[in-house]
């Protein structure tokens, strides 16, 4: 069942068009005209609306941008729809509308169902809604990496799944590897790191420095350099305030004091405000006794022993060279140090890291031997079925003779992952190589398909292979540039006949020069150019009845007016419907 159809493209100052509107329909829907006219635009603008490459030289000279507009009628709740609903876009009565703008100077900016997107959606989109195919797919199809996803697209489930375990082993193989590689060759810089902090950490251990010890050390320093002019003026205060035993007559501030207190003692009943004032120069007496006995205590207490000065000074020489190499001061050193001794571990812990990963590694490698070699079952069973049904198929497009098989094999390399007994290489996908091969007769060997097929029957080949994914993985419209380029004659009329068969499930629209095969669509839309150079609105229109013969007659014989091209035409346009 259809699930979606291309109604309508809108199409401005792209290449040769200035304006014009491709109406299509389900079915098959053929796009002729001369040479030039403009025909490979249409193929460009769905390009660029499935996410294609905004190239600014398709905007047509003297246009600032070109504008490429589609509606596609999506069935509610397919992938596509639900999809373009996640991203915020709205249906428009079952469309979905998709624009694309090329700016003359390379800006490029989409738009589904009125909500400006990344051009990235579109390309997700495309994937469940449209096939393209033309000339470059077809030398597309000769790459060994695209006949692999060829035959992993047909496989279905059965390769897809070991394939994302596959993918994500291999993903992790690759991480794994890169940390390993990056451990191992950089071992002589960690070493060298590691002896320079070892080092440093036994300086610091060895001098078993103490927080804020350089501070302490340095103010002890100062007060033992200075300590005879210390005591003497500590013996100079003491006998200011408490007295001088060795002169009983100098007047000390204490008894000063004292006498003050008691004259106003002796009066202070009679005026409380003086008897304040007792009270505070009682205090100043406490005060000054007990500043004098401190005085005292400091002076008994002062080392002036210069064996504790040199020992200072030596202790702080240490810290000076540890602050010199680790830290402003003795903190910083102690927060090198903390910070060094976990830095220290990481770097002894690689060798333990090292054979952890190294163990991880051989797993992960065991681990995608199994899967690559589930992998290979899989493709190896899928590639007999693929290879039968096109070579169907080819049967279908007048190379009945022809036989297609697919080659599969691994290359061996002692690096490589095990599988099936032997060491071979491997990539993201495994490690199968694909290979499409053809015999285009019996008694012909079978030739890889880049050597063995001609440019007529590469795009048969093409064909055949789109149809047989046709039957097993639906794309619900198919667009073909030119795939009947290098046939004619009966070929051309199989080709047509087989396009035909597809559209009774799909939507399918063709580029062709071949009027074998558009007398098989259902739908002819001609473009052609006007007086000017340029494709106009009314430069694509669909083609019925007199214009369609007079077409078709032009493709068959360069002249539309012809008497005889125009019955050719009729007969054409008559066999193609008795074979449908």
């Amino acid at each position: 069942m259809v699930v979606s159809v291309l109604e309508e493209m809108r199409i401005r100052a792209l290449g040769v068009i200035e304006d014009a509107v491709v109406e299509l329909s389900p079915g098959f829907t053929a796009v002729t005209g001369e040479t030039g006219a403009g025909k490979t635009m249409v193929v460009t603008s769905l390009g660029l609306l499935l996410g294609g490459r905004a190239d600014p030289a398709l905007v047509r000279i003297g246009s600032k941008a070109a504008v490429v507009e589609g509606r596609i009628a999506l069935t509610s709740g397919s992938p596509a729809a639900l999809r373009a609903e996640e991203a915020g876009a709205e249906l428009d009565d079952g469309a979905l509308l998709i624009s694309r703008t090329v700016s003359a100077e390379g800006r490029s900016r989409a738009y589904v169902g009125g909500r400006s997107v990344p051009v990235g959606l579109l390309a997700e989109l495309a994937d469940d809604l449209v096939a393209v195919h033309g000339q470059t797919d077809q030398q597309g199809l000769l790459r060994p990496a695209r006949q692999r996803q060829a035959l992993d697209r047909y496989a279905g489930d059965a390769v897809a799944v070991p394939l994302v375990k596959y993918a994500e082993a291999y993903r992790r193989l690759r991480e794994v590897a890169a940390e390993l590689d990056e451990l191992t060759t950089r071992a002589r810089e960690r070493a060298q790191e590691a002896d320079l902090l070892r080092f440093g950490l036994e300086e610091v251990a060895a001098a078993e420095p103490l927080p804020g010890e350089d501070v302490e050390l340095a103010a002890e320093a100062e007060r033992l350099g200075h300590a005879e002019a210390l005591a003497s003026a500590a013996a100079i205060g003491h006998a200011a305030l408490a007295g001088n035993p060795e002169d009983p007559e100098a007047v000390d501030a204490n008894t000063l004091v004292a006498g003050a207190q008691r004259a106003l003692d002796a009066v202070r009943g009679h005026d409380p405000a003086l008897a304040g004032l007792a009270d505070r120069i009682g205090e100043i007496g406490i005060l000054l006794g007990d500043v004098a006995g401190e005085l005292a205590g400091y002076a008994d207490d002062l080392d002036a022993d210069p064996r504790r000065l040199a020992a200072v000074e030596e202790r702080r020489a240490t810290l000076l060279h540890l602050t010199r190499k680790y830290g402003p001061d003795i903190d910083a050193v102690l927060a090198w140090s903390e910070a060094g001794a976990d830095r220290l571990g990481e770097l002894e812990g690689d060798d333990e890291r090292i054979a952890e990963l190294a163990a991880e590694r051989d797993a992960l490698r065991d681990e995608l031997g199994g899967l690559a070699q589930a992998l290979t079952d899989a493709r190896t069973e899928a590639s007999d079925r693929f290879a039968e049904a096109v070579t169907a198929e080819l049967g279908e497009l007048a190379m009945p003779h022809a036989r297609v098989s697919v080659a599969i094999r691994q290359t061996d390399d002692p690096e490589g992952i095990e599988v099936d007994g032997r060491l071979v290489a491997y990539g993201a996908a495994g490690a199968d190589e694909v290979e499409l091969q053809l015999a285009p007769h019996p008694g012909a060997p079978a030739r890889p398909i880049a050597k063995g097929a001609s440019g007529g029957e590469l795009s048969r080949v093409m064909l055949a292979v789109e149809v047989v994914f046709a039957g097993s993985d639906p794309v619900p419209t198919y667009l073909f540039d030119e795939v009947d380029a290098g046939v004619g004659g009966k070929a051309a009329v199989e080709v047509g006949r087989r396009l035909a068969r597809l559209a009774r499930t799909a939507q399918v629209v063709v580029v062709t020069h071949l009027p074998q095969v558009a007398a098989f669509a259902d739908r002819q839309l001609l473009v052609e150019k006007t007086n000017d150079g340029s494709v106009t609105r009314s430069g694509v229109k669909v083609l019925e009845g007199e214009e369609r013969v007079r077409e078709l007659s032009r493709m068959l014989a360069g002249l539309e007016d012809s008497e005889l091209g125009r019955a050719h035409a009729e007969e054409l346009l008559a066999a193609a419907r008795a074979a449908r």
